[in-house]
């Protein structure tokens, strides 16, 4: 639900996090710039950990519950209406486990500048349908690599700061047709009230190395093509958004919304995420 952080927290601190994610899909875009209708709706609830080891190293688990619905009346052209779509009803169960390492590789000494790679990947956690509208995912394995990198901008407000993220993901194969992914992200924040309470505004590149271009890959495409598309998709898009966190003594909030801007194979809509964060400290003896 989020990217990683460039700044690690100290030896034997760690957070549980809790959040909710509601996304609401207004259509597809096509790979020709047709923007076809067909509504549905995702939502998840998403339990996370990390905990730092060391200084410089942390880990974190997370594993998300989602919840799908497709809501025309209609499927979409050229491919089968599975029933759990017809049927315009709930489909729900765990996604996939997300796994990962970070080590911050520079820290200034006065935590102005932090760059921190990582390494992560995804466990589908069962044999989820990923066909279809209102399903779990993909139910792909995944794994790659990211870094993080934050800058304090001291010389025109110690409250402000950018970050910049990319990872690239090394996706399982599926019909020997290559689908890895790049995601790119820049975020500017802002703290007020001694640090507790932090604007976010930012914006999201994804592009997919390869995958299926709809609607050119599909016609003539045999059964198998067809039946896998949903998890092969050339999903190239660019977001933007905008949230904030407030730290209360024992815990913290957060919430954002982003929202689709352009792209090509990918859905349109937007994304509004809340959620709760216990900062714990735990140190082995």
């Amino acid at each position: 639900m989020a990217n990683g952080q460039a700044w690690v927290p100290q030896q034997g601190q760690g957070a549980v996090t809790l959040a909710y994610q509601r996304i609401s899909n207004t259509g597809h875009r096509l790979d020709t710039g047709v923007d076809l209708t067909g509504d549905s709706v995702n939502m998840a609830a998403y339990l996370g950990i990390d905990y730092a080891t060391t200084n410089r190293l942390s880990f974190s688990v997370g594993l998300p519950y989602v919840w799908g619905k497709y809501l025309d009346k209609e499927g979409p052209p050229g491919l089968p209406f599975l029933s759990w779509d017809k049927c315009n009803c709930w489909q729900s169960g765990p996604q996939d486990i997300g796994l990962t390492a970070r080590y911050n590789l520079i820290l200034a000494r006065n935590g102005s500048f932090a760059l921190t790679p990582s390494v992560f990947g995804l466990i589908p956690s069962n044999k989820y349908e990923f066909r279809g509208e209102s399903v779990q995912g993909r139910r792909l394995w995944e794994t790659g690599f990211a870094v993080d990198a934050g800058q304090r901008l001291d010389v025109i407000n110690p409250n402000l700061s950018v970050l910049g993220h990319y990872s690239y993901a090394i996706v399982q194969r599926v019909l020997a047709i290559p689908n890895n992914r790049s995601n790119f992200s820049l975020e500017g924040r802002y703290q007020l009230f001694g640090g507790r309470f932090t604007m976010r505004g930012f914006t999201m590149w994804q592009r997919t190395h390869g995958g299926l271009r709809i609607p050119q890959d599909l016609i003539g495409a045999d059964d198998e093509t067809k039946r896998q598309h949903d998890r092969l998709l050339r999903d190239n898009s660019y977001h933007a958004g905008g949230g904030f966190a407030y730290s209360f003594p024992k815990v913290d909030v957060f919430g954002s919304y982003i929202a689709y801007v352009s792209g090509s194979n990918t859905h349109s809509g937007g994304a509004l995420t809340l959620g709760v964060s216990w900062p714990f400290e735990f140190h082995r003896r």
